[in-house]
This record gives structure tokens, C-alpha cells and sequence, in this order.
């Protein structure tokens, strides 16, 4: 039952394939946990048991879930700049797994969600999306010159790659 005086999103049947036949009253908040943990709107829907349809149409519909969300992806944004700056701090290049830790993958995924960081930033902050923009991209470039120096290249030769 929706909670007093809000509308419940009303959900058709193709966006509940997949989910149990009862869904867990509390699929928003483990979908958000999951998605500032991942950035991941797949996988923290199935985690959350939920059709990933059903979480994009309840974010269009409710903008208060369309808020959180936002906010969600900014934590996530977060984690993952922590998470390569700590190793580049730490000189930790292995994954658990003892693979090479993809650091172009993670500073493609930093560039590629930075406007929604940006937003959420700014909407949480209570200044501009450029302003925020401006200190990420101040932030990646930072990443990018530890990333160079770490792995003994001079600048030159990074400028050429791009």
C-alpha cells in the first residue's frame, strides 16, 4: 500500500518480467544502496530484485526517486575516484584477483559520468553544474598527470595518445 497522501507508480506487466511474483516493499532503498556502490542501474536492479524498467520508469515518474537516484550516482562517482586515487597513492596496480587494475577503464567511467556528477553535485551543493564540472574535470586531470608520473611517462608523450 502506497504511503499516505503519495501516488503509486502504476507498472506494466513487460516491466515486471523477470521479478518475484512478490516484490520486496523495500526494492528503492536496496536499489540505491546498490547503485552508490556499483553506478550500476543493471546490476543493482537485479540485486534489488526488480526489472530494471520498472526503476527507470519509477525515476521518471517520481521525482523524489529521480533525486535520490541522482545522488546515489554521485556517492557511486565518488567511491571510484577514491577508490584510483588510493591506489595510485598506494601503488596498488593488482586487483583481488591478481589482474592489473584497468585504470583507463576507471578514468573513461569518471569522464563518462561527470555531468551527472556534476548535476548532483551542484543540486547537493547549491551552485552551478559548471562550477562542479570545472573542479571534476580539475580532479581527472590531477588523476590523469599521478597516472603519467607513476608509470614514468612524460607529458608529451600522454598528449599525443589522446
Amino acid at each position: 500500500m502506497a504511503a499516505k497522501g503519495k501516488q503509486r507508480t502504476e507498472i506494466k506487466r513487460q516491466f515486471k518480467e523477470g521479478e518475484a511474483a512478490r516484490l520486496n516493499r523495500h526494492w528503492r532503498g536496496l536499489f540505491l544502496d546498490y547503485l552508490a556502490e556499483s553506478s550500476n542501474v543493471s546490476e543493482s536492479a537485479r540485486k534489488a530484485g526488480v526489472n530494471t524498467s520498472r526503476a527507470y520508469k519509477v525515476r521518471r515518474e517520481e521525482p523524489e526517486f529521480a533525486r535520490q537516484w541522482l545522488a546515489a550516482l554521485w556517492e557511486g562517482y565518488v567511491h571510484l575516484e577514491m577508490e584510483v586515487l588510493r591506489r595510485l597513492r598506494e601503488g596498488d596496480q593488482q586487483t583481488d584477483a591478481a589482474d592489473k587494475y584497468d585504470f583507463a577503464n576507471a578514468i573513461r567511467l569518471l569522464n563518462a559520468h561527470r555531468d551527472n556528477a556534476a548535476r548532483a553535485q551542484a543540486e547537493m551543493r547549491n551552485v552551478s553544474a559548471a562550477e562542479v564540472r570545472a573542479s571534476i574535470d580539475r580532479k581527472v586531470e590531477d588523476i590523469r598527470l599521478r597516472l603519467r608520473q607513476s608509470a614514468g611517462r612524460p607529458a608529451a608523450d600522454e598528449a599525443k595518445d589522446q
